[in-house]
């Protein structure tokens, strides 16, 4: 059982892993909890953008300024988790002229670098992009792997003595005399529950925050945003594309290692825990698409899924695009006469490293910690040159390799040894595999691949045969939630095939599944 330790971190997203290095870094002993796995939360379900800064110039303008400055950054200290595909913001027919006249000095007041880029350049190298584009201006947009990021992160944070605790959630904080000296954890997969106590808590819970924050007896104001995406299978583009007017539904297309992320929708929801798809999203993301790609509507796509965004509501409004995408650290000492916690809230992936920051410096700053912070400085290797976020590392290892015949998944071209070093690390469900390795994220959706890893998990003796059934069911029931409201075109085609495969061939049945 743990002692007790300066700082809880409770949340395993971006922010929360951000925060775990930069504590474990100022030599403050740090436990970071999170109730699934790593990236599990929105963190895990967003659309993979690296943020120049430049879908907030209109609006929020000093979010804009925050995701440039943090843009170089994490393209230093991660690089391997980083793609430059560079962006660019285009101006269709149904986008209004004024924006794109006004574009770029927004960006300048932002602090957001920018070029105008002449319309026929960049229809050579996004050749699908509609033809009646009139204005088109590059940006530093990038694609980023988050799962990689968070993993990044903890990596770093236990080289320096930082540890987690997956798969563990916060059921109560305790307080004593007005202040939060500990929390009561419940092992999620053995119900097992104990006490463990520290100095400060940092609550890094995303869209759940507001849930942590009144355990504490405390108030803050979390907008759940969920939004829809629908990946692609292949990359329809090369280059992030945005549309050149006010943020809204379905005005983005990122690439994202082989496939492509169109999206996003912006619905309040009152549960964080709310992943539905309805149809109308759907719709809304392929009809705003094909306003960016015509014919987009009808290229094969891989799933839908929806992420929630934790926006922090400060004073009262009707529309979440209202709501600034910028980030607060909440004293709850001096804001509630609470001590003993701090509450990071909103932000973005891109804004990670800067939120943990702030929220370390306060933090250090009651416990009478005089270290700097080192993140923007201190560069996190790559674990082996496999790993570098290039399209084609994963075919150039497998060739090098000659590991042909070991391959699991030939989408994602995963190999045994890749899951087995996954289990290794602590993988305990083939959905963990998925975010360590991308296995079943290919046009398959697991169909083959998901029988071949649980036979595996049973040959390396991870799990026992009723257990590797178990895990069949569940990542297939994982992968249905996806797939359903999506059903048509080859994507059905291919479902009908993995539904051959797995109720009429291996009579496994996921619940819900036809």
């Amino acid at each position: 059982m743990l002692d007790s330790i300066d700082v809880l971190v409770i949340g395993g997203g971006a922010t929360g892993t951000g925060v775990l290095r930069d504590l474990a870094m100022r030599g403050l002993s740090c436990v970071l909890v999170e109730r699934r796995d790593l990236a599990d939360g929105t963190t895990g379900r967003y659309h993979g953008l690296l943020h120049s800064g430049a879908r907030y110039i209109g609006r929020d303008r000093e979010a804009a300024r925050d995701c440039a400055i943090e843009n170089q950054i994490l393209r230093r200290i991660i690089p391997h988790c980083i793609e430059d595909t560079s962006g660019y913001f285009v101006s269709t027919p149904q986008d209004p002229k004024r924006y794109a006249e006004e574009f770029l000095g927004l960006c300048f007041a932002a602090g957001v670098p920018a070029q105008q880029v002449r319309v026929s350049s960049l229809l050579q190298r996004e050749p699908a992009l509609n033809r009646g584009i009139s204005h088109a201006f590059e940006v530093a947009d990038g694609s980023a792997d988050a799962f990689l990021t968070v993993e990044a992160n903890v990596r770093s944070a236990r080289e320096y003595g930082g540890q987690t605790l997956l798969y563990h959630e916060v059921i109560d904080l305790i307080v004593e005399a007005g202040t939060v000296v500990g929390a009561r954890l419940r092992n999620t997969l053995t119900g097992a529950e104990f006490n463990l106590t520290c100095r400060y808590v940092v609550n890094a819970a995303g869209a759940w925050a507001g849930r942590i924050a009144a355990m504490a007896g405390v108030s803050v104001d979390i907008v759940a945003g969920k939004g829809v995406m629908v990946a692609f299978n292949h990359r329809l583009v090369n280059s992030v594309i945005n549309r050149c007017k006010q943020p809204g539904d379905g005005d983005i297309i990122v690439p994202v290692r082989t496939v492509c992320v169109a999206g996003t929708t912006d619905e309040s929801v009152p549960d964080p825990d709310d992943r539905s798809m309805l149809a109308h999203e759907i719709a809304t993301v392929l009809d705003e698409g094909e306003i960016l790609i015509p014919g987009l509507s009808q290229a094969r796509m891989l799933r839908a899924w929806a992420g929630v965004r934790p926006l922090y509501r400060e004073q009262a409004t009707t529309e979440d695009r209202d709501l600034s995408r910028d980030f607060k650290v909440l004293d709850h000492t001096q804001r509630d006469g609470v001590a003993g916690i701090i509450s990071i809230v909103g932000g973005k992936y891109t804004t990670y490293r800067m939120m943990a920051e702030r929220t370390v410096d306060l933090v250090a700053k009651y416990l009478q910690n005089t270290s700097a912070c080192r993140t923007a400085e201190e560069v996190i290797p790559a674990p082996d040159q496999r790993r570098l976020f290039t399209v084609g590392a994963p075919l150039a290892t497998i060739e090098a390799e000659q590991s042909y015949g070991d391959l699991i998944c030939e989408c994602e071209l995963v190999t045994r040894q890749r899951l087995l070093d996954a289990w290794q690390a602590g993988a305990t469900s083939i959905d963990d595999l998925r975010r360590d390795t991308r296995i079943g994220m290919g046009p398959c959706q697991g169909g083959f691949c998901t029988m071949r890893t649980a036979a595996l998990a049973y040959e390396a003796q991870v799990a026992d045969q009723q257990q590797s059934v178990e895990a069949i069911e569940h990542f297939l029931q994982e992968r249905w939630r996806g797939i359903q409201p999506i059903l048509w075109g080859d994507q059905l085609r291919q479902a009908r095939l993995d539904e051959q495969i797995y109720l009429n061939l291996l009579n496994v049945q996921p619940e819900d599944a036809p």
